[in-house]
């Protein structure tokens, strides 16, 4: 590709109104942070999906995660983004203040040595993520049974991004194509795409994470969805993305997980679209089922549609106002991958030039 070809087919594209989804936190950072909206023309839009695992996790997971904080002898191990998310009532960092347990985890792996030099407490792990992070969770259930190390439990919100994209296309027939997830990719191939594709005949491209991989992207998909190439699953990110995705990975989380139902904060019930402990491994669950809200706080709060390409964050009411990210109302506004909070940033980034 002709990057600055592409940059001006893109500026005075003036074909038929093109939706697309980019569905990582990761690209919405990018496209942000490089003022790749600013070169589009007004035909184009882009909007975000449902690929930050911290927006989608519900309230009733964060509520379970502080009952175990709260509860003697035991320890909630979590990643930084999760201590803000609001629950029902409360998030993991307001209830430190009132005697929680809540300790931040650089690696899951930690929690081994934790476990076993202080036998006496149970750690409980906040298992959060999409196929990126589950191999990991995987592992970590088989190496603390291989040691006979029974004070590790998770709660898993574990999620699979391909039912949730199937959601999409069913529901949100405006979004024309899609950014596919670059690190979920990694591990899952092109496969779920390519039978996303032969259902609904929308075009799937997988890309990097720098300005130019973006922008190729789009081009690409613009270009199928404007008649001047077929729709397809396209692969640009051969330098990580193998088509077959990671094999290995995808062995050990099929060894230890089951698929089930999951509820998607914002967006309801997904189908097998969440990851839990099979029977050989189920002794390490910390009850990870019926976990099944639906995530609002309140009316005002937009975050399901924002996740669904609905609205733009700049819609909800309470967006920069009663939420932000000192004090976030909705999770969109809570995790450095979430719509919200890169948004209330876009007016500092600066523009790529190319």
């Amino acid at each position: 590709m002709d990057v600055n070809q592409a940059i001006d087919f893109l500026k005075k594209y003036d074909g038929p109104q093109i939706k697309l989804m980019e569905v990582c936190g990761t690209h919405t950072s990018a496209i942000a942070k490089s003022g790749i909206r600013s070169i589009l023309s007004p035909k184009i839009k882009l909007v975000s999906g449902p690929g930050c695992p911290v927006c989608v996790t519900p309230t009733s997971y964060i509520d379970k995660c502080v009952e175990y904080a709260l509860k003697e002898n035991h320890v909630l191990m979590t990643f930084g983004d999760m201590m803000k998310v609001p629950g029902t009532t409360e998030s993991l960092s307001s209830a430190r203040g009132r005697g929680a347990r809540a300790e931040l985890m650089y690696t899951p792996f930690e929690v081994i040595e934790k476990a076993k030099e202080n036998a006496e407490t149970t750690y409980v792990i906040a298992a959060v993520g999409f196929e990126t992070t589950a191999p990991a969770y995987a592992l970590l259930v088989k190496e603390a049974k291989e040691q006979g190390i029974k004070n590790i439990k998770i709660i898993s919100s574990l999620k699979t991004i391909t039912p949730a994209l199937s959601w999409i296309c069913e529901n949100e027939k405006e979004i024309g194509g899609f950014i596919c997830p670059g690190h979920v990719s990694v591990i899952i191939g092109i496969e779920g795409y390519e039978k996303l594709h032969g259902k609904y005949g929308k075009p799937f491209v997988v890309t990097g994470f720098e300005p130019e991989h973006i922008l190729a992207s789009i081009y690409d998909l613009t270009l199928m969805l404007s008649g001047k190439k077929n729709p397809q699953v396209r692969n640009l990110y051969k330098s990580a993305v193998k088509d077959e995705g990671n094999g290995k990975a995808r062995s050990v989380m099929a060894e230890c997980f089951q698929e089930g139902n999951a509820m998607w904060r914002g967006i309801g019930v997904v189908k097998n679209s969440g990851l839990y402990l099979n029977d050989e491994y189920s002794e390490y669950d910390a009850g990870s089922f019926g976990l099944d809200d639906d995530g609002q706080r309140s009316g005002a709060c937009r975050c399901g549609d924002v996740i669904v390409g609905r609205i733009d964050p700049e819609e909800c009411p309470l967006f920069g106002e009663e939420c932000n990210p000192v004090q976030p109302y909705g999770p969109c506004m809570v995790s450095e991958e979430g719509t919200c909070s890169i948004w209330l940033q876009e007016k500092s980034a600066v523009t790529w030039k190319g």
